[in-house]
């Protein structure tokens, strides 16, 4: 039973709570806020530091009001680089000096990579906060009646919907169960009736594979999938609903039969050989991504690579994001490999130049990386508006909610074991993993219970934890992703069994799950602060996690337990009485010791509170007393 573990401390982030222009230009003035509860202490002076063109800026913050029990603190930072740190320096009455940084309050000097981060690069879509990801895996979602009359490809071993999927072998990519584009499209009613926002596709290109990741083309779209027009139906059908929908693309490597690759293997001096990495000079050997020769890796330093797949309108970038198939964006498979390799590493011009052609094509699209460890180095707002990665929030939040029964293949370890978390540690990992995330990405990477690539989250949790899971998820920052067929309670033990098909025939037995997926989805859909307000973390001990999320209009109190529980929280740790929104969980103001959580777990609760009372950005600094 949790009984402490209290987080009240000086708080910022870059929500508009804190931040007066979030997305500035070169040169703009920004002021930035920090809230000093009044029981931290004494506080004499706070500075803000920064560190533009490795040159030191100190800026004298200002107290311009105190509210609800906490002074707010005003400095004015003049953004000089396209990503520019920052963080506070707090002077305490009794002489300490104290660091404020993405990963808290430090007695010590603290990382620039950990700093709070302005950015000047051009933001996300405006609509791209805002949404659910449901990612499918075309083969397995759900089959047309027209797939039947395809021709199967000689590599395709043909499997019922209802077969067994085989995740060891040599079949495990040739095994072909047959969902197409149009088995997607009479689907969306479903997706519709969960709250869906955003369709992430998994590749639609042809291949030799049922996964597609092994490209034979990036010109069309698989004729077993219903090719160009079947896609173009989907989409179109998806917009009119108010959907999104964002395609995979593998910029690291092709597969060995793509057309690139075919002219150029055995063929020293065609012109697509320098689109690869050959190890001998008759070309028969050359580099591939993990060593799988299936998947050659592209060299990017052909201009002519450059040109044909990423570079301009005329671009396979370009292609899918103009009419007719207008696709909304772009999620790029291993963008963390891509380009990289010896001495070279040209992912930043390779991911440059994806975006510049993005917005050249359509602004208002949106570009995600897979990068599976730690994110941040590549992730500073220069390309990618978010991290599909799993060090921040997937990995923890199943050490913590797994059952003893813990090997996995997932986490790739040589152990082949889920680490065992507490809620101590799966804060630490989140705040570590996150902080060198500026704040317009951290809104959108993508927090992915499990995906493609992983063992379902259902096959290892503890008995009652998804809904504990799924409310995480859907209202920590970043974009909330169901992986299809985890709302029927689909689970598995690795990534190639957890493609199961879904199992349409059972939609009414799994009703329950289906419900529990679509009410936490539309907690996120209908609150705007759950998009785009600030975090901040009240509570973590072993068994319980208690954060808030924070805006002017309205505030969200999240608690998340896998046990049973009951804590306190000082008196000015939220304003105002909350109200149940969803879950169990209870709330009581004790004269004595402030507010009282408690509740019976496992269990996910949020509860509705009021807006923040934020006093205006005012360059003038004045002292405003508005306490009560």
């Amino acid at each position: 039973m949790a009984t402490d573990g209290s987080l009240l401390e000086p708080h910022h982030d870059g929500s508009p709570l804190f931040v007066s222009n979030p997305a500035p230009a070169l040169g703009d003035h920004v002021r930035v806020r920090i809230r000093i509860p009044h029981g931290f202490g004494q506080v004499t002076a706070v500075r803000t530091r920064s560190n533009p063109n490795h040159e030191p800026r100190f800026a004298v913050a200002s107290l311009i009001a105190t509210i609800n029990g906490w002074d707010w603190w005003e400095a004015e930072i003049e953004v000089e680089n396209p990503v520019h740190g920052y963080r506070f320096l707090i002077k305490m009455g009794d002489g300490r000096n104290l660091w404020v940084n993405g990963t808290g309050v430090h007695t010590i000097e603290t990382l620039d990579t950990e700093d709070f981060k302005l950015l000047t690069y051009a933001p996300a879509p405006e609509w791209a906060s805002s949404r659910v990801m449901y990612q499918i895996f075309p083969d397995r979602f759900a089959r047309s009646e027209q797939a039947d009359a395809r021709v199967l490809p000689d590599w395709a071993e043909p499997a019922a919907w209802t077969d067994p999927v085989i995740h060891l072998g040599p079949s495990t990519a040739t095994q072909f169960f047959g969902g197409d584009l149009l088995g997607i499209e009479e689907h969306l009613d479903h997706l519709e009736r969960l709250g869906v926002n955003l369709i992430y596709l998994t590749p639609v290109f042809p291949a030799r594979s049922n996964h597609r990741y092994d490209a034979l083309s990036f010109e069309e779209v698989d004729p077993l999938l219903g090719g160009d027009a079947a896609y173009v139906s989907l989409i179109e059908a998806a917009h009119q609903r108010g959907m999104h929908v964002i395609g995979d693309l593998t910029s690291n490597h092709s597969g060995d039969a793509h057309e690139w690759f075919v002219a150029s293997h055995l063929h020293p001096g065609a012109p697509e050989s320098e689109f690869y990495y050959w190890l001998d000079a008759e070309q028969k050997t050359y580099v591939s991504w993990l060593g799988v020769p299936s998947l050659p890796k592209f060299n990017w330093n052909s201009q002519e690579l450059r040109h044909r797949f990423i570079a301009g309108p005329d671009s396979l970038v370009a292609k899918w994001l103009k009419p007719p198939y207008n696709l909304d964006g772009w999620r790029i498979d291993v963008a963390n490999m891509t380009g990289r390799y010896l001495d070279e590493d040209l992912n930043a011009e390779v991911r440059r130049l994806i975006r510049k052609t993005m917005i050249d094509i359509n602004p208002d699209t949106l570009l995600l990386g897979e990068s599976t460890n730690d994110a941040a180095s590549d992730f500073q707002g220069d390309a990618w508006h978010g991290a599909m990665t799993y060090t921040n929030f997937t990995r923890p939040i199943w050490g913590w909610l797994s059952t003893g029964q813990r090997e996995s293949s997932y986490f790739g370890l040589p152990f082949g074991t889920i680490p065992s978390y507490s809620g101590v540690e799966v804060f630490r990992a989140h705040k570590l993993f996150a902080a060198g995330f500026p704040w317009r990405v951290r809104l959108h990477n993508m927090n992915a219970l499990d995906t493609h690539d992983t063992p379902r989250f259902l096959t290892h949790a503890q008995p009652g934890t998804v809904p504990v899971a799924l409310g995480l998820s859907v209202t920590m920052p970043g974009i909330p992703v169901i992986f299809a067929g985890d709302e029927f309670g689909l689970v598995g033990d690795d990534g190639e069994q957890s493609r199961t098909p879904i199992p349409w025939d059972s939609a009414e037995a799994a009703a329950t799950t289906i419900g529990l997926y679509s009410e936490l989805i539309h907690l996120r859909r209908d609150h705007e602060v759950l998009n785009t307000g600030g975090v901040r973390w009240l509570h973590a001990s072993d068994d319980v996690l208690a954060y808030v999320r924070e805006s002017a209009s309205e505030c969200i109190l999240l608690v998340a337990a896998r046990d049973d529980y009951q804590l306190s929280l000082e008196a000015n740790a939220i304003a105002g009485a909350p109200a149940a929104m969803f879950g169990d969980g209870v709330a009581e103001f004790d004269p004595a010791i402030g507010l009282v959580l408690s509740g019976t777990g496992p269990s996910f609760t949020a509860f509705a509170l009021p807006g923040i009372p934020v006093p205006d950005f005012s360059p003038e600094g004045t002292i405003l007393e508005l306490d009560h």
